[in-house]
């Protein structure tokens, strides 16, 4: 049954009012069961012996029937909600082109002609060239009854076209090959990346449909968040982003993948510390979602409101972060969860660099779940990420044996990981803080000090992570007794200042 809970959980809750609706419709007779076993499982909690709780007595038959039954309607009704949403105009031209399909069929040649004339002038506007080529291949066929028709010219879009589908399919090999590489830990991924796009004959130009550089842009945005090379792809995001300004007279068309890629540019911007441009595009992106009555608003906000408040965190405007973080309706974006992961992360942070210890742990516990449920809902990053906070946190609260207990089990269930991912500078840093914490008159020597910099700084200086400058302004504040916050922020203006001078 397991499956079934997982099918409900990928559903909102307007969306789970709107299916029980669609079940009372259709049920014809009062004592269907399908409402209260939807209600049953739609719970994290397994049930034992669920048919007698449905039925009243053992009834395993009905029970499997039922739940086949449910499965089913539950898997027709996503389908129908996702024709709905972005494939709207995919799903019409489809239809517009099996009606002329039909027309010819029943050799009502005229009105077929030009109805999918009409699907290929739409199919041609959203560059979507799987449907072109069964639009091309039904005017060939039919190319003798047309006598405006002229098949030398089909031929030729037939043919551009079926070059431009290759293109995609190559896009798509691509995409999964980063996967892979992904996968396989390998270090010069920015390399992979060109290489792989090279192997697969794909140049950045202006011939590259919105959906094609959105997904190089998607898989770019996602390696740099998992190699932390955000310095060394900020290039080759600029460059994307170029072609598809380029693109003006297209945006409104493929609005859905332009406000995704304003964020992916937006977080690059920022992840350098150029605030600035970075809300320079945040700024763009919150007045589409202003847009079209409002059609993506739900679907990007969280994300939006995370980087802004990050830049505002990051720029000094610690109360307004904390305060728009605070104030977010966390309830109203469920199905979004790696994003509200984020958003109640962040706002721990905020609160450890601003010393309010109280509401930091308040937002903690709500992290119930193990760390494999985590995993699966967001990525090993953000565990580790979250394990290295709730230890500063606790170091900053006094719970020694928290602070101990955490820390074992963070190099158990890390450290090798860490190690084969060459990731060396997160153990170091928890070797220097416990150090800190058990022997703080032990380690306030130049030396010591000496020793932390260059363990917890890059050799490339001025391209230092700025997540990983935040748990180095920690140590070093508690070190030297110094506010956390002004202590992060004058290290982000330093770094600023050297790579300005290293330009």
């Amino acid at each position: 049954m397991h499956t079934i809970s997982s099918i409900i959980r990928t559903l909102s809750d307007e969306e789970k009012r709107s299916f029980v609706s669609l079940l009372r419709q259709k049920n014809k007779r009062n004592d269907t069961k399908n409402i209260q076993l939807f209600k049953l499982l739609d719970t994290t909690t397994a049930h034992k012996d669920p048919d007698i709780i449905i039925y009243g007595k053992r009834s395993k038959g009905a029970y499997h029937a039922l739940c086949k039954r449910l499965h089913d309607t539950l898997i027709d009704f996503i389908a129908s909600k996702s024709f709905e949403g972005e494939t709207s105009e995919e799903i019409e031209i489809i239809k517009l082109l099996l009606v002329s399909r039909l027309f010819f069929e029943q050799k009502q040649y005229k009105i077929g002609f030009k109805t999918i004339a009409k699907a290929e002038q739409k199919a041609t506007t959203y560059a979507l060239f799987s449907i072109l080529n069964e639009i091309y291949y039904t005017q060939i066929q039919y190319a003798h009854l047309n006598p405006l028709s002229s098949l030398d010219k089909l031929l030729i879009s037939f043919n551009y076209n079926k070059a431009a589908l290759q293109q995609e399919e190559n896009l798509n090999l691509f995409y999964a090959t980063i996967q892979h590489e992904l996968l396989l830990q390998k270090q010069d991924i920015v390399l992979v990346i060109k290489n792989t796009l090279a192997r697969f004959g794909i140049s950045i130009t202006r011939d590259l449909t919105f959906r094609s550089l959105f997904k190089i842009l998607e898989i770019t945005n996602k390696t740099a968040n998992i190699t932390r090379e955000y310095y060394s792809i900020l290039p080759f995001v600029e460059d994307i982003y170029r072609q598809i300004d380029a693109k003006e007279m297209l945006r409104d068309k493929h609005m859905f993948y332009h406000i995704q890629i304003l964020y992916y540019v937006a977080n690059s911007y920022f992840r350098n510390r150029n605030f600035t441009v970075s809300q320079q595009y945040l700024l763009i992106m919150r007045n589409h979602l202003g847009n079209h009555t409002h059609k993506y608003h739900k679907r990007f906000l969280p994300q939006y409101t995370l980087l802004q408040s990050l830049n505002l965190n990051y720029t000094g405007q610690a109360k307004e972060a904390i305060a728009m973080l605070e104030n977010f309706e966390y309830d109203k974006y469920k199905d979004q969860i790696a994003y509200l992961l984020d958003l109640k992360l962040s706002l721990i942070v905020y609160y450890l660099q601003q010393t309010q210890f109280k509401e930091a742990l308040g937002t903690l516990n709500d992290f119930y779940h193990s760390d494999q449920w985590y995993t699966d809902k967001a990525d090993i990053t953000w565990v580790i990420k979250k394990n290295l906070i709730e230890i500063i946190l606790y170091i900053e609260l006094d719970h020694i044996d928290l602070v101990e207990s955490r820390v074992n089990s963070f190099r158990k269930k890390h450290g090798v990981y860490l190690k084969k991912n060459n990731e060396t500078r997160v153990l170091e840093f928890l070797k220097l803080a416990m150090s800190h914490y058990r022997k703080p008159e032990a380690v306030i020597t130049a030396e010591f000090k000496n020793k932390i910099q260059n363990s917890l700084t890059p050799s490339n200086r001025g391209q230092e992570d700025l997540f990983d400058m935040s748990f180095y302004a920690w140590l070093k504040s508690r070190i030297e007794g110094t506010n956390l916050y002004e202590t992060t922020l004058f290290l982000i203006e330093l770094v600023a200042q050297n790579k300005a001078t290293s330009d």
